[in-house]
């Protein structure tokens, strides 16, 4: 009886002396979304801007002299169906090659995950007028006769109109509104998601997330900037057709581990 209970003190010390099998920890890994942007395959950066140098879909000539877009709720589908949301967003700053790059402050598991996706702007429920200090203090805000708010994008630039004159342009994207003032409306939800699709995770990551600028004035609507160049933020059928060309613009590219 003694020497069983010896043998069973022995094995249990043993037990509790043994490190724990980290094998069966799942491993995780840091995803870092990092964005870039083209015009039809060629590259833009901020290099680029201020030149009129890139020709629209309506054969308008522009020049590009800001660009500055939200991006929120990056999410990850796993191939089980579980959705690891992460709460946060930020700002693409192309101007000022701030943002360029966003690693989610999430752990991700090891694995194969059937869709990767983000909200292009904020929620109905995120989009709360001064609720985030930073957005602020960049000037990001929409004015409460609009709804208040904040943008979901800044794009700038110059373009020459049908009278060969150099033009400004303000393709800025909001919520879309009706009846500015003291009680607007709200016609429909004009922030979109983007799929990029299924990707495979093996290591720490780097995904390309293409933006190509050309398509916010071709797909579905052929946008004609001597008809819509500023003053598009109340302008509700404007946005809505924003919102429509947006959905083609973004890509996923390359995945770098």
């Amino acid at each position: 009886m003694k020497k069983t209970l010896s043998l069973l003190v022995v094995a249990l010390l043993l037990f509790m002396s043994c490190p724990p099998d980290d094998s069966l920890e799942p491993e995780t890994l840091t995803a870092t979304l990092s964005f870039t942007h083209n015009w039809d395959a060629t590259s833009v950066t901020s290099g680029n801007f201020n030149t009129i140098q890139y020709t629209n879909a309506n054969g308008e000539q522009l020049s590009i002299e800001r660009l500055r877009y939200l991006i929120s709720d990056v999410t990850f589908i796993r191939d089980n169906g579980e959705a690891i949301i992460i709460d946060g967003y930020n700002l693409v700053d192309v101007t000022n090659a701030e943002g360029l790059s966003y690693t989610v402050p999430n752990q991700l598991p090891k694995g194969t995950y059937t869709s990767v996706s983000f909200t292009f702007g904020l929620d109905t429920e995120d989009n709360v007028d001064g609720a985030y200090l930073d957005l602020n203090s960049a000037s990001f805000n929409v004015p409460m006769m609009l709804g208040g708010g904040y943008h979901y994008m800044q794009f700038d630039g110059k373009y020459i109109d049908d009278t060969a004159t150099v033009t400004g342009f303000n393709y800025h994207t909001i919520r879309a509104v009706d009846n500015p003032g003291a009680n607007p409306t709200f016609p429909q939800d004009t922030f979109f998601e983007v799929d990029l699709g299924p990707v495979t995770i093996n290591n720490d990551a780097t995904l390309e997330v293409k933006m190509n600028i050309a398509e916010w004035f071709k797909n579905p609507n052929t946008w004609n900037l001597n008809d819509l160049d500023t003053v598009l933020m109340p302008n509700s059928a404007a946005q809505i057709m924003m919102h429509e060309n947006g959905k083609s613009v973004f890509s996923l590219g390359a995945i770098t581990e």
